[in-house]
């Protein structure tokens, strides 16, 4: 195994797993990417051992800071300790979890998902990439799944100079899993739905806000597959419109409405949610009607930010949409607002709400009920920021 010194340490120390190019003492040209190397201080004192790539920022990636052996038994034992750490601190029996959550859980470049019998693996580096076979076949052998699904058709592989691609890797998809939050069903499709097939990250703060509906009509905007809708719908309100613009999400959003026997108290618009919310707003005023029309909003974009450089017009986008939901909101209306790009932190999420207020609805009375984040499954590292992503508010507005 070959060796490289690292010349600011500081952040390894404090525990954080990456080491930037500008980082090294010496430049990563001439590695293979994805092979593993031990790390060195200028003293010589060992680090750890990680996978390097040249071609990427993130020079390395941290795997240990112990000299073993990177092979099946390493992956087996960090996939087992990730195992446990969910049947201890998230739901116990639950049907769907993140299993494999990157850096939080010592592996980085690696996802992985349960939806019911099946597993969802993204691979991410070029590191995770080198060790693909060794990581399916720990899976396969730890929980013996009925499929598992390899969804590595995430833009954040070309930044590694890997390529794309989506496949079943081990046996029968079909029918579709379907899982359960809190009594409530969802039918996953793995390989074509986006992302890995459903958005878990979000399921604490889904359940959560079951328990401030009092029926009334609201919207669920950037739906996808009816996830806050039919549970919002379940819990007793009286008519949820999902809005998105992808006919393939809206149909996934209707069969789980199906599922559950809501269909009758939800409606679904194949539509630019911008689009939507401009017009709604724009109807409002020149036709003289009251603004204020809905007991409760969901809005949960996708990532707008893809770059530090794009942070600026993200906020913009993010002001305009929390802007208007917060004029459409009947008095006591509910609004679910949230972010998942790490690029805005808390404090910016927080600004943008407040300049979204003075903006878009001046004179109106917000009460912060809650701050929430990602769900346990999604552990954020302490000494890894870049961990916690999620945001997610609950307002109240008067």
């Amino acid at each position: 195994m070959k060796q490289i010194k690292v010349a600011k340490a500081k952040r390894l120390f404090a525990g954080h797993q990456w080491v930037f190019s500008n980082e090294l003492a010496q430049s990563p040209a001439g590695f293979t990417p994805g092979e593993l190397v031990e790390l060195y201080d200028n003293r010589d004192d060992f680090l750890g051992i990680g996978y390097i790539n040249p071609q990427s920022l993130i020079s390395v990636r941290v795997l240990t800071r112990q000299r073993e052996e990177i092979g099946p038994e390493f992956f087996k034992k960090r996939i087992l300790a990730a195992a446990r750490f969910r049947e201890r601190f998230f739901v116990k029996g639950a049907s769907a979890f993140r299993l494999v959550y990157s850096e939080s859980d010592r592996l980085p470049g690696l996802i992985v998902d349960k939806y019911n019998d099946v597993l969802a693996v993204q691979i991410l580096t070029a590191g995770m990439e080198a060790m693909k076979d060794t990581v399916l076949d720990s899976l396969d052998s730890l929980f013996s799944p009925r499929a598992i699904v390899s969804r590595n058709d995430s833009r954040i592989r070309m930044l590694e100079g890997l390529p794309l691609y989506k496949e079943i890797s081990k046996g029968e998809l079909y029918p579709l899993p379907v899982i359960e939050e809190e009594g409530v069903k969802f039918e996953v499709d793995p390989l074509e739905g986006q992302k890995t097939g459903f958005f878990l990250d979000q399921r604490e703060n889904r359940t959560a806000i079951k328990a401030l509906i009092r029926g009334g009509t609201g919207l669920d905007l950037f739906s996808y597959a009816g996830g806050w809708g039919v549970h919002l719908a379940h819990a007793g309100a009286g008519m949820v419109t999902c809005v998105d613009e992808s006919e393939k999400a809206l149909a996934m959003a209707k069969r789980n409405a199906e599922l559950n026997g809501v269909s009758e108290r939800m409606e679904f618009i194949k539509e630019d949610v911008f689009n939507f919310l401009k017009a709604r707003a724009k109807t409002a005023e020149t036709e003289e009607r009251i603004e204020k029309e809905y007991d409760f909003i969901v809005l949960d974009p996708p990532a707008f930010v893809k770059s530090a450089k794009k942070l600026k017009e993200a906020v913009k986008a993010y002001t305009l949409l929390n802007g208007i939901c917060m004029r459409l909101l009947k008095p006591g209306g509910l609004l679910a607002t949230s972010s998942c790009s790490w690029h805005l932190g808390h404090e910016e999420f927080m600004e943008m709400l407040r300049e979204a207020a003075r903006k878009h609805a001046a004179g109106r009375k917000l009460d912060l009920l809650e701050v929430r984040s990602q769900g346990r499954d999604h552990p954020a590292l302490l000494s890894m920021p870049e961990t916690a992503y999620l945001k997610c508010a609950f307002l109240a507005v008067d």
